[in-house]
């Protein structure tokens, strides 16, 4: 069987399945969407928000991308479809939280570490979008030169979500429905490994793991 065969198979299992267990909410959802939260994840396959956070359809407006970046709105010359989801997200759909969502062993930030796509010739895309995360490499690069024993790609993880967070702020809709306490903004990272999931601490700047009970 190949992959997009077993794409449909899913398709048949979710469409006799839950979807049919869920039919009202999805008639509700065909009227339209009117979600709380949006999430801004990393494109990474083994790293579903969703199903992280157990979510509901209708229920998240997800935006996915390379190493869950946001460029600051200086960057942008031309079209950004993260412009755009951010755009629509807090002026149309009104959604009363951002969440910037991180995750451990990210290839992106490894990449971003080991200089991978430096070069642009090596993949100019990649380059050009991984430029974003420059500010914060370049001094995650800096304190493991000063202090070897500093875990980079831990540290590279986290300071990539606080400028995001940083950058979404450089977006005047962001910054006005900010300051009027109308949107919040967050910052969690989750490890693929443990399932353990880290929060930011807006006041403080550091992270905590959510205690699971079992």
């Amino acid at each position: 069987m190949s992959e997009f065969d077993a794409l449909i198979d899913g398709y048949l299992r979710f469409r006799l399945g839950d979807y049919r267990d869920e039919r009202e909410r999805y008639d509700r959802l065909a009227q339209g969407q009117s979600p709380k939260v949006m999430i801004i994840a990393c494109s990474d396959s083994r790293v579903d928000p969703t199903r992280v956070f157990d979510a509901a359809p209708g229920q998240m407006f997800v935006l996915r991308n390379i190493a869950n970046l946001v460029p600051p709105m200086a960057a942008i010359t031309g079209q950004s479809s993260v412009a755009a989801a951010l755009e629509y997200a807090v002026t149309s759909i009104r959604v009363e939280h951002i969440v910037v969502f991180g995750h451990a062993r990210c290839g992106g930030v490894a990449a971003a570490l080991a200089g991978d796509f430096d070069n642009p010739v090596a993949g100019r895309h990649v380059h050009a979008w991984m430029e974003f995360i420059a500010p914060a490499r370049d001094a995650v690069r800096a304190a493991c030169a000063m202090h070897p024993d500093i875990d980079a790609e831990r540290a590279l993880e986290q300071a990539g979500v606080r400028l995001s967070i940083d950058n979404l702020r450089s977006y005047p809709f962001v910054a006005q429905a900010e300051a009027a306490g109308e949107i919040m903004l967050h910052g969690v990272i989750f490890d693929i490994a443990d399932g353990a999931l880290k929060v930011l601490d807006r006041e403080t700047g550091q992270y905590s793991v959510v205690p699971v009970a079992f």
